[in-house]
């Protein structure tokens, strides 16, 4: 069993002198000059392999240059030899009347004594195989997490305990291995972990990963708090919580915090999300500085209210846009128009439809073909932008409106299927994509979506880019704005030209013009009782245009418009802008997050002389994140704590090796079977390098299950 106190006899520490605990080295030299120091003839015999598995040294035997201590953790040099030992003292004075000995001059122990030394011996080793049992439980269900295995598997749903699943085939594997705590267990349960036991060790898992994510962000300073689609998983709705923070690199970064059930409504849904945030999961939100949601229009309504009610609570929290969702799609997403939705869940099956196979891509390749045979550089264009995923850009819009009819031939040429070159599945498919297309609704909605979004097009696409241009877009919103309005003011004008685009488009695939069929039968009208035109002016055009002036000015707020200002401090913008000093005005939305607000327009004036004026062949820092890794940043607190906090802005996209978290979410959602989803091994799945300490979650699962037999 790994012994989880001082291997040293008679060593002290513990609680009330507490130290670190290295393991034997794996190298049998050092092993056998450890075990020599150590004096304690039952390690003589041990392995090297066994010592460094059960056996471990503290601290106070090491002299302390050979230990190196950080914030994160503390470890021995690698030639590291234990020299530090206490020599017991003999007693001065006689044997007492307590302590009579025997002809050899040892301690003479009564029998009760006997007894009661054997009984806590015994006990103790108990105790320490349990704690070992449980530690090789844990380190199963952390492999099988890293590895996105779900524990549970096909035999789940027999009668006896865990039938074939991927847990219990892991156990009996170590078992035939010759782990020896697992196989008395498994001599006396006849079963390795019940089911009831498993479930524990998840929300165990879950607790320890999630506090420890907590601590690591708050360690860091400020974050924001990030929100992505809802998602379902065993049947009920969940919100997906990330958080971005700057680590101790200065790296801009983003975890998976967990999910909180979706349930309810309105202000009592937000308290108890705030609620679980705050008190369950332990986070600090005094220290959220921003907010970003991404949710689709039907439960769009909830998001907003949550998102309020954070505001309320914490006003330092600035609502902001995600990067990880195009602008102009994260607007769309966020109408709850039955148009709209049917435009967005088409892409979604369009994306899943040709990413089943590249022969579809040149299906649709070569429709594009027929329908562009003179534009040859046109075409060329559009082939190009089909072979990715373009209905997550920030144009998609635009591009389905100008390949819509070849889209159409594509996929009515796979139904077909004359030459059966495809299977049922995507056949039919195939069948569903085609009749949306070929639905007038579909069409009018692309076509507003098209019109109206071209409007915020450059806007988001800048945001969204490169430092320069994202510093950019904070002089162009103004303008986007107005052009909003103007359009909303003449919305009769606008929308009988976007009427006629649409009516010729569908006029040119013979898609008949009408008022959707579900909102007649809705309403009990009879077809041909309400003007095509009249129906989607109220119902689209005059909606999608409030609903992106809305949005546009809420998201894009002052405060939110002043971090993005403060990019202006990025040492190439700097030198580009010479005659002008960064705004003082931006950075005061800081003042009460940074180290000296009263020498920051001193401090500020300095980091603008320094990067004024470029040496000949000298190159200065053209990101955030770049700027962030200067050495020279640390001789200017006020501006690292400023570029630190213009790091955790959800708008500014993360570099490649900093948003795993997001790639890892999608993968997990996109791979895992919906039976096979939970909230708790998705956590431990995206998170696992984290570095969990295994003999924590032992700690912790027997504070919150001191009986054993519950689980027997």
């Amino acid at each position: 069993m790994m012994q989880n106190h001082c291997a040293v006899p008679n060593c002290t520490s513990g609680k009330s002198d507490p130290q670190p605990l290295f393991r034997f080295p794996h190298d049998p030299e050092r092993s056998k000059k450890w075990v020599e120091k150590c004096q304690k003839q039952d390690l003589i015999d041990k392995s090297p392999g066994q010592l460094y598995r059960y056996y471990r040294l503290c601290g106070k035997h090491f002299e302390t240059s050979l230990v190196d201590s950080n914030a994160q953790s503390t470890v021995l040099k690698d030639d590291a030899i234990p020299t530090i030992f206490d020599v017991p003292s003999q007693p001065q004075n006689g044997p007492t009347k307590d302590d009579e000995q025997d002809s050899n001059g040892r301690k003479k122990i009564k029998p009760s004594e006997a007894d009661t030394d054997q009984t806590h011996v015994q006990t103790l080793t108990e105790e320490e195989e349990y704690k070992e049992y449980l530690k090789s439980l844990f380190e199963v269900l952390v492999l099988l997490g890293e590895q996105s295995i779900p524990p549970t598997g096909p035999g789940d749903d027999k009668q006896d305990g865990l039938g074939s699943s991927n847990f219990q085939a892991l156990l009996e594997y170590r078992l035939t291995c010759g782990d020896e705590v697992l196989k008395k267990r498994h001599d006396v349960n006849k079963e390795c972990c019940s089911p009831a036991l498993l479930n524990q060790l998840i929300e165990v898992s879950e607790k320890c990963i999630r506090s420890k994510l907590v601590e690591e962000v708050q360690q860091n300073g400020y974050f924001s708090l990030l929100t992505d689609d809802l998602v379902k998983i065993l049947g009920e709705w969940y919100l997906p919580v990330f958080l971005r923070y700057v680590d101790q690199s200065n790296c801009p970064r983003e975890r998976f915090l967990g999910f909180l059930s979706f349930e309810g409504d309105g202000d009592a849904l937000a308290e108890t999300l705030l609620s679980e945030i705050t008190e369950k999961w332990g986070l600090d939100m005094e220290q959220c500085r921003a907010q970003a949601h991404s949710c689709t229009g039907t439960h769009f309504g909830k998001i907003k209210t949550v998102a309020a009610k954070l505001t309320e609570r914490f006003p330092m929290a600035v609502l902001t846009q995600r990067s990880t969702r195009t602008l102009n799609l994260s607007l769309a997403n966020g109408m709850a128009l039955s148009g709209v939705q049917l435009v967005l869940s088409t892409f979604k099956k369009i994306e899943s439809f040709f990413s089943q196979s590249p022969l579809l891509v040149s299906e649709l390749e070569h429709a594009i073909s027929i329908f562009y045979p003179d534009k040859e550089e046109k075409a060329k264009e559009l082939k190009e932008i089909c072979g990715a995923s373009w209905t997550r850009r920030n144009d998609a819009f635009e591009v389905t409106v100008e390949i819509l009819e070849a889209l159409l031939l594509c996929v009515d040429s796979v139904h077909d299927n004359e030459d059966m070159r495809w299977n049922d599945q995507i056949t039919h498919n195939a069948l569903e994509i085609s009749k949306a297309l070929a639905d007038f609704e579909f069409v009018m909605a692309l076509i507003v979506l098209k019109n109206t979004l071209t409007l915020t097009h450059a806007f988001g696409k800048n945001v969204q880019g490169q430092t320069a241009d994202a510093h950019f877009a904070t002089t162009s919103l103004k303008a986007v704005l107005h052009t909003l309005k103007e359009v909303s003011d003449n919305i009769d004008v606008y929308h009988e030209f976007w009427t006629d685009e649409a009516v010729n488009l569908a006029t040119a695939m013979e898609i008949p013009v009408k008022v959707p069929r579900s909102f007649l039968r809705k309403h009990q009208l009879e077809s041909g009782a309400m003007r095509p035109d009249s129906h989607y002016k109220e119902h689209l055009s005059v909606p999608v245009v409030e609903h992106i002036i809305r949005e546009m000015t809420e998201i894009f707020c002052e405060d939110h418009l002043k971090v993005l200002r403060c990019l202006s401090l990025v040492p190439t913008l700097i030198e580009q802008n010479k005659s002008t000093k960064p705004e003082e005005e931006s950075v005061q939305v800081f003042k009460n997050d940074i180290p000296n607000a009263g020498t920051l327009s001193a401090e500020l004036h300095c980091w603008w002389v320094k990067w004024s004026k470029k040496g000949k062949g000298e190159t200065f820092p053209s990101t955030l994140n770049e700027t962030l890794q200067l050495s020279d940043v640390k001789f200017f607190p006020n501006m690292l704590a400023v570029l630190r906090l213009i790091g955790i802005l959800p708008t500014l996209a993360l570099e490649d090796g900093c948003d795993v978290a997001y790639k890892r979410f999608q993968l997990y959602m996109e791979n895992t079977p919906d039976k096979f989803k939970s909230k708790s091994l998705a956590l431990l799945n995206m998170n696992y390098d984290v570095g969990l300490d295994l003999d924590l979650m032992v700690e912790v699962y027997m504070k919150t299950y001191p009986d054993r037999e519950d689980v027997s």
